[in-house]
């Protein structure tokens, strides 16, 4: 399937998604230079449209580029509680998810996997749940039926929370003989295998913030995880699982500093991975769409 990836950070949605081997990014759009340049590293050839404000269905076409699937994190600036939840108003950084609903209706792709902080499920405070209804509402008048799940990274092996809520639509005629209550994409998460490794996870809060960030941390001698063993120390954590139908367990944090000693880009390379999306997660959505849509096949 050709995607889209919208907000597109270093990639981690197209990261993912292509892990499955049924995915290919055709597209990318980044509106920061320095993600821009991390995605022409390591997608040579995809073009980089840089404001997804000028970017159209013309335009995709102009050049020759169709498209499957659209993917967004769209900012989340206006709804997080580390921010001043202003929403998803005109003139707000967050008030750009407009922009994926219009390319959805120009496009009318197959599938749009969107994803934001865990706040877009409660706020505003004065009108809880106001935000995700409007989600819900534009992707309904764009005629896209909608499921979605709070996956914390931890769920997938990550050292810390980071709650985000993940958004699967699909145009409502895909499926005519079910109703809204039913599943299409098996539940989009494949609920047995999620919830029975959800129990089986162990998470482990530790990881100071210095092992973090800084490469000449000592972390063997003084980095511990809560839980690690002390032969363990200096290690990730090893609670990354194998979520079946062949996607194999892979390290969620590798072992990497985030900031290299004498690199000026480094607030820039900090910045782009707080934003990045945890990369096995569209691994487990991807899979689960192509279990649907192999399923839905094989009956037709």
């Amino acid at each position: 399937m050709r995607v889209l990836d919208l907000f597109s950070g270093i990639g981690g949605f197209s990261l993912g998604l292509e892990r499955t081997g049924g995915f290919e990014t055709v597209a990318f759009c980044e509106i920061e230079p320095f993600p821009r340049r991390v995605l022409a590293k390591h997608w040579p050839g995809v073009p980089i449209y840089d404001d997804v404000r000028t970017l159209t269905a013309d335009v995709l076409r102009r050049d020759g580029i169709a498209v499957d699937v659209i993917t967004g994190g769209f900012p989340c600036q206006d709804l997080s509680v580390a921010g001043k939840q202003r929403g998803m108003g005109e003139g707000t950084r967050s008030g750009l998810w407009s922009e994926i609903v219009r390319l959805v209706g120009e496009l009318r792709p197959q599938f749009v996997i969107v994803e934001n902080v865990a706040a877009l499920l409660t706020g505003p405070s004065e009108r809880r749940g106001g935000w995700f209804g409007r989600v819900l509402g534009d992707l309904a008048e764009c005629g896209y039926d909608a499921e979605w799940e709070n996956i914390p990274a931890a769920a997938l092996g990550a050292p810390h929370r980071r709650e985000r809520v993940w958004v699967i639509a699909y145009p409502q005629p895909i499926r005519p003989d079910v109703g809204a209550t039913s599943c299409h994409c098996e539940r989009a998460f494949h609920h047995e295998e999620w919830n029975g490794s959800q129990r089986a996870i162990e998470f482990r809060p530790g990881w100071n913030g210095q092992i973090l960030a800084d490469p000449n941390s000592q972390r063997g001698r003084s980095g511990k995880a809560d839980g690690q063993d002390a032969k363990d120390v200096g290690q990730p954590p090893r609670h990354s699982r194998n979520y079946g139908s062949g996607m194999g367990t892979w390290v969620t944090e590798p072992d990497v500093g985030r900031v290299a000693n004498g690199v000026p880009n480094r607030v820039d390379r900090l910045a782009a991975l707080g934003n990045a999306v945890v990369p096995q997660i569209p691994e487990l959505i991807g899979r689960a769409i192509l279990r649907a849509s192999a399923a839905q096949a094989a009956s037709a």
